[in-house]
């Protein structure tokens, strides 16, 4: 089975498939730190645009590790979440040939196993064939109070607030696979929401998907 989880910047998504995987003992695939691991790549290399980072797309080996993604050999961990990838990774996420690259990875990596997957495109162009598509959100608010209590960083509540909207703007405008609701995804607001509350609501929601299966409603 294929779960996708789509939802805008720091909806939950990561948090809440992760958790969901550990519970069901599905593989966990963090398509984010996957775009997020090229954009420290193309930052450290000096890959300033589509033109140069491209030929360097094909001979980059990727791969995700717990808790994190190793990169030409290279395992990052904190480094996913700096802030000058927070500033870049809409940026270099809405290239067209990184987005196929990595779909072509994530592909690779759901092969014989049951999956979950969070992302932005997940349930509309990585797996549009996934059983269950879930798409999380929340207000802007609610999504900079929480990114704000879970980084010691540098960046006040309003810059964070900020960034979150300028991300929204640029991940639902761009040309490519932009940030949307799959037609067939189930809608959850997150924003009043517990974690628990969450996990329950997306149990019940798989439970539901396989008794359907089992009796073919």
């Amino acid at each position: 089975m294929i779960i996708a989880i789509d939802g805008p910047a720091a909806s939950g998504k990561s948090t809440v498939a992760k958790e969901l995987a550990q519970r069901l003992g599905y593989l966990y695939i963090d398509s984010g730190a996957m775009f997020r691991a090229v954009t420290y790549y193309a930052l450290e290399q000096g890959l300033s645009n589509e033109a140069a980072l491209k030929p360097e797309l094909e001979k980059l080996h990727l791969k995700s590790i717990p808790g994190g993604i190793e990169i030409d050999g290279k395992k990052l961990y904190d480094e996913l979440r700096s802030k000058e990838v927070d500033l870049n990774v809409s940026y270099y996420s809405a290239m067209a040939s990184l987005r196929e690259c990595l779909k072509n990875i994530q592909r690779q990596e759901a092969l014989c196993h049951d999956v979950i997957m969070d992302g932005r495109d997940i349930g509309t162009a990585v797996f549009p064939q996934a059983e269950i598509k879930i798409f999380l959100s929340a207000s802007p608010e609610e999504r900079a109070r929480r990114r704000y209590s879970q980084r010691n960083n540098s960046l006040s509540y309003e810059e964070i607030l900020k960034d979150i909207k300028r991300r929204d703007k640029i991940d639902s405008t761009r040309d490519i696979a932009p940030l949307k609701q799959a037609k067939d995804a189930i809608y959850i607001d997150t924003s009043t929401l517990s974690l628990e509350e969450v996990l329950n609501k997306i149990e019940g929601i798989i439970n539901n998907v396989s008794l359907c299966s089992q009796y073919h409603c």
